[in-house]
């Protein structure tokens, strides 16, 4: 993720907010369903990108340090996201979750892969034997649009399995400092194209598709195969806000995620502004993590 607005001003403020030094009691089972794990070299590089063109991060934790971080804290599953944005780079990365997943059965791994990398279909066969639970893409990064030629293999090997596909296919945040103009490559429509060209696909946006809510909100209404995370969408941080009608219209197809540990502000920000919105225990309960566990199969 980046800048907000695209338009090469200088990295967003940190807030100085305050932290919790747990969840609330009483909460539901919480599942952070959007947390970045990767090795230490390609978090670091990941790091002074964010300082130079998004945001200051106020958690930079390797890998044990941000899995200890949430669990400590209460979180009960975390949900593991990496991505790979050149060729040849994913069976190192879904190796390393593997790995951190088997450690901690409380870590759900995701896997990666570049589409149309030489032997994409081989690597996520390979990462799925493994144990991981799906797959992420990432439009920005990977320079790829969601219904591009190269993806279909992807996600026809994802719905064959059962594996869900976590795909950054939201226009914001933007950024100039990307190769490629992530407005062009990245819209609702093009994420309908994919709904409809693979109807088995388990498809999760993150972000609450920032920025075309009310797009997203349809797309719920029509798709039974549509999740979408609240990842730093609830947070007040950018000046999109989604309405409170796309939570509710399919709450069991809402997942809180939090995009730790690359936040400018505490941990917790977007679950009590989550709280805040009171939209009933039964749904809270859901979105915090019963949603989650259940895309997962954990439950």
């Amino acid at each position: 993720m980046a800048h907000p607005r695209g338009d090469g001003q200088p990295p967003l403020p940190a807030l100085d907010d305050a932290e919790g030094a747990r969840l609330p009691e009483g909460l539901p089972p919480v599942v952070d369903a959007h947390v970045h794990l990767f090795p230490d070299r390609v978090f670091e590089a990941i790091w002074r990108w964010f300082e130079r063109y998004g945001w200051p991060i106020r958690y930079k934790l390797h890998t044990p340090q941000v899995v200890s971080f949430l669990l400590s804290r209460g979180v009960h599953r975390v949900v593991a996201l990496h991505y790979a944005h050149t060729p040849g780079m994913a069976r190192a990365l879904n190796a390393y979750i593997a790995e951190v997943a088997r450690a901690e059965p409380r870590v759900l791994g995701l896997a990666t892969v570049l589409p149309g990398e030489p032997g994409a279909g081989d690597i996520l066969a390979e990462a799925f034997a493994a144990g991981l639970r799906g797959v992420k893409l990432h439009s920005h990064v990977q320079c790829l649009a969601p219904d591009a030629p190269e993806m279909h293999e992807v996600y026809a090997a994802c719905a064959r399995a059962g594996r869900p596909v976590v795909l950054h296919a939201g226009r914001e945040p933007a950024s100039p400092h990307y190769k490629c103009d992530v407005h062009a490559l990245c819209s609702a429509e093009r994420v309908e194209r994919v709904l409809q060209a693979h109807p088995t696909l388990k498809l999760c946006v993150p972000h609450l598709g920032l920025d075309e809510f009310d797009a997203y909100t349809r797309l719920l209404e029509r798709y039974d195969s549509l999740w979408l995370d609240t990842t730093m969408a609830l947070a007040g941080y950018f000046p999109q806000e989604p309405p409170r009608r796309l939570l509710e219209v399919r709450p069991e197809r809402i997942l809180y995620g939090t995009d730790f540990p690359h936040l400018p502000y505490a941990w917790d920000r977007e679950l009590h502004r989550l709280l805040a919105l009171k939209l009933g225990d039964e749904v809270e309960a859901g979105i915090l993590g019963g949603n989650a566990l259940k895309l997962y199969g954990e439950c």
